[in-house]
């Protein structure tokens, strides 16, 4: 190991080359894998914080389509197992200067899911806004949205990016604006309750909605799945980008050490040693790499979190899975890019150089 920092430190150049592009693809696969992880656990934490059952437009692709007759509460009560209903607009609008913001048109039994910090729930007309999009409106009495004015009531705080930046009102002039009468209608019932059961009873109440229990609502989300998949293209390009890169340029590094590996051979040290000795220094390498990446993410996310331009929509932190994955992920980049470099170190004839044949 002593030698393979040796090793690392004489060659300072296509070290650094390594170093710098092994960074950019970790921390890469970091942001990417990060960030994807948060836009949905976001949005997944929003939809679980009120109801068992959530019920949407049947054959839709994203709940910012879906349009459900809000007069379906009224049925889904009579339902023994039922013990709450709640209905909810989602969608995004033109707020003031702000080119896009999350409006969310909520029924009055919803407020109380949002934490007031500053003056009281909207009644007709008013608004709710969330913290981190009213520190960036110049008008701090009233906002236009859609080019319609409402007075501003209060302030909330949420540690969901996607509510505190975005702006909360009645469901009933969330409707005017939106033409629809509800995105989602959103169930409670008895912790007893079989909820497979009541979701087959309430899709019988209308053949225009689809019933699913939260979890599984969650877990088949269309917008959840095109995330992470392309999530994980695009780490999987970073991934060959590593893997290409620390493979070419350390076999021009080799390529200019033949002679170090032939004298080796010429003292009868086994090719098994030449090849764990590359190995060892490309995970020098890669380990370095990754600690200075890690640190770098950390920094990207904790500023994209705290950004006021993006309000909070774009979010993202290091679990400890995450960093483990990736960890993982280097060590292989690590390895496979120096297989073939350093299998060709250990081939090294020294009877070769000896006569001066160089290539």
């Amino acid at each position: 190991m002593p030698y393979a920092f040796k090793a690392i430190k004489a060659n300072s150049l296509k070290t650094s080359l390594i170093i710098l592009s092994l960074v950019f693809s970790i921390s890469s696969i970091f942001l990417i894998t990060s960030i994807s992880n948060g836009i949905v656990s976001m949005y997944s934490s929003m939809l679980k914080s009120d109801g068992d059952i959530i019920i949407t437009q049947k054959k839709i692709s994203d709940t910012f389509f879906s349009n459900v007759n809000i007069n379906l509460i009224e049925k889904i009560k009579t339902l023994n197992e039922v013990t709450k209903t709640s209905a909810i607009i989602v969608a995004a609008s033109i707020v003031e200067d702000l080119p896009i913001v999350a409006v969310y048109g909520v029924s009055k039994n919803r407020f109380e899911n949002y934490k007031l910090i500053k003056g009281s729930y909207p009644k007709q007309n008013e608004v709710l806004l969330g913290e981190s999009i009213y520190e960036n409106l110049k008008n701090k009495n009233e906002v236009l949205i859609s080019n319609n004015k409402y007075k501003i009531s209060g302030i909330f705080q949420s540690d969901i990016g996607f509510e505190n930046g975005g702006v909360v009102l009645n469901i009933s002039d969330a409707s005017i604006i939106f033409n629809k009468s509800t995105s989602m209608i959103m169930v409670n019932s008895k912790i007893d309750t079989d909820i497979e059961k009541l979701v087959s009873k309430i899709n019988l109440l209308d053949k225009n909605i689809e019933a699913k229990s939260t979890n599984s609502f969650v877990e088949n989300y269309n917008q959840f799945k095109i995330i992470k998949t392309s999530s994980n293209v695009i780490s999987f390009i970073s991934f060959c980008m590593g893997l290409l890169t620390i493979a070419s340029i350390l076999s021009i590094t080799i390529n200019q050490r033949k002679s170090e590996f032939g004298i080796k051979r010429a003292l009868g040290i086994s090719m098994n040693k030449i090849v764990l000795q590359i190995i060892n220094e490309s995970l020098i390498l890669g380990i370095f790499s990754f600690i200075i990446a890690f640190g770098i993410s950390s920094l990207v996310l904790y500023f994209i979190k705290n950004s006021s331009f993006l309000h909070g929509y774009v979010n993202g932190e290091i679990s400890f899975e995450i960093a483990i994955f990736i960890l993982f992920t280097t060590l292989a980049i690590s390895i496979l890019g120096s297989i073939i470099p350093a299998l060709n170190a250990s081939k090294t004839d020294p009877m070769v150089l000896i006569q001066g044949d160089r290539i």
